[in-house]
Parts: C-alpha cells; structure tokens; sequence
C-alpha cells in the first residue's frame, strides 16, 4: 500500500482540522483530494510528507512511520506545496542542481528530470524570469528528483491560465505511469480529466471515497423540460422513479429521476397522456462539481 491513514487526527487549539480520518491509497493510483477551504487537505499533505505531526492517528507511506521513519518517509516521496517556495535567484540548473544534492541523488538525475518536465528551454535562465507555469515545471521536477514513488501535490494548477492548466494537468499525466499520486485541487475538471478515484473531506471528516467512474455513474439522472404552461411539482412526481421536481424558471422543471435508465421517453408519453405539450426535453448526468457541493454543503 502507497498511503495508510489510521484513525488520523490533528488540532490546532480548540479546532480541530482532522477527525478520525481513515483511507488507503493503492500502488500507482492518480487520487483527487477535494474539500472546501479550511476542510483539512494541506494538514493532512503536511502530515504525510512529515511536515506536520498527528495528535492521533496512523499514518504510514511506502511503509514507513511518518512518526518513527520521517527520513525514509521524505526519501519516498515529492511534495510540491501550495505554496511553491523556490530560490528566485538562482539559475534553473543550479537550484536543481541544489535539489539534487539534497537528495544525494547523481547529476544524471537533473538531466532526467529537465527532460520530464520540458523545462529544456529555461535552465540557462534565472528562477525569476520564469512564467507562473514553468515556475511550477522547476517545483515538479523538484519534486521528482530523487524518483519517489509517491508524489504529493497541494494545488499544482493554482494561478496558472488556461493553457498553462493544461500543460501540467498533461504533465501528471505523464508522470502518472509510474508514480502514485495524492492530488489536492479546487478544479473538478482537473479530477475529472486525470484521477482514478476521489476522496471528498468536509470539516475534517471524509464524506466521500469512491472510484471517480462509479460516483459518476451513480444511480441518479436529471432530466429537463420545459412545458407551455405551469405544472404542480407534485404531479411530475407521479412518474415512475421521479424523486425529486423542481421548477427552475417559468414552465421548466428538473425531475431527479433514481435511475440510470433514459427517463426522457416516459417523460414525453406522461406530457402527451396528461395533454402537455413539450417545448424542450434534455438530459443531463450529475458532474463532480454538483457532487461536490451535494456531499459538502450537507455536512
């Protein structure tokens, strides 16, 4: 197992950030960490990556103790910060360079990684010359210097633009082949585009673990209609699987239907035997963000 967190709880005076937390994160698994401001991700990252202690709890990485085995903990992973803290000063390839004695790892190593990360174009360059994206190329191949099998990353696509999002999100991507990976983001695109399974954590507590193709996929539809004229929600209820109407603007409605099944026919023979006529029909599925906000405003 990559990452075992055990019943892992941390306090800062009278709040406490984490409560009983528990998972378990496989071997070259891509895992978004989601949560609201203030829900706990970047505690629990620090504590992984032996920045921060646990008041209770276990929490183990490639086997090691982030209690008893920080070393052997900070040897098997990259940790790129929020915040990504580099040496504006120095030279790409010297602040690599830096990096790479740190780690006691050989100088091939900078050469492996510059390729990784396409940073090629910009080693001859000072770290202040670089833009927002390749600052966060330079902190990525910091991160993958020493060959860690687990990389940690606390918003990596923060500030950045649009094309920039995409060339990291593309970079992990790549990365991804041979790394574990534990990803915190507020962008549900990004989950959606590069993780296997998400982990939801509201006010300290875990509220969500699941695959990302399952929680998609889950038994729950919506469909969209809009009427030329005002029906009672409580009538669109008597539809089969119909669990939930609301009427969104003038005569349109979303019905949440408790199946996968395409409901949009019955919706069309139920307008047509109750003398409706139909101006629009849709169909639209539940999207991470919607999830998101379900799962964390209820909790």
């Amino acid at each position: 197992m990559s990452i075992s967190v055990q019943n892992l709880s941390k306090h800062y005076g009278e709040q406490k950030a984490l409560d009983d937390v528990s998972f378990e994160i496989k071997k070259g698994e891509i895992v978004g960490f989601l949560g609201p401001n203030g829900a706990g991700k970047s505690t629990l990252m620090k504590i992984l990556t032996t920045y921060l202690l646990p008041d209770e709890g276990v929490a183990m990485v490639n086997g090691f103790n982030v209690l008893e085995d920080e070393k052997r903990v900070q040897q098997s992973v990259g940790y790129l910060p929020e915040h990504n803290p580099l040496y504006d000063d120095m030279y790409v390839k010297e602040y690599l360079r830096f990096n790479a004695d740190l780690h006691s790892v050989s100088k091939d190593s900078i050469n492996n990684v510059i390729k990784i990360t396409g940073l090629a174009p910009e080693v001859h360059k000072k770290i202040k010359q670089l833009s927002k994206g390749y600052k966060q190329r330079v902190g990525l191949a910091c991160a993958l210097i020493h060959d860690p099998e687990v990389l940690i990353l606390d918003e990596p696509t923060t500030g950045l633009d649009p094309n920039q999002i995409m060339e990291i999100r593309e970079l992990i991507r790549t990365i991804s082949t041979s790394k574990t990976i534990f990803l915190s983001t507020h962008i549900m695109q990004e989950v959606e585009a590069i993780c296997d399974r998400v982990i939801i954590i509201s006010k300290g507590n875990i509220v969500v673990d699941q695959e990302l193709d399952e929680l998609l996929n889950q038994a729950e539809q919506i469909v969209l209609v809009e009427f030329d004229y005002r029906v009672d929600e409580a009538f669109l209820l008597q539809l089969p699987h119909a669990k939930k109407a609301t009427n969104t603007f003038g005569f349109a409605y979303e019905i949440h239907f408790n199946t996968t099944k395409d409901m949009r026919s019955f919706v069309f023979d139920f307008a047509h035997d109750n003398q409706l006529k139909i101006v629009n029909l849709s169909r639209k599925n539940k999207n991470l963000e919607s999830l998101f906000h379900e799962v964390t405003e209820n909790a």
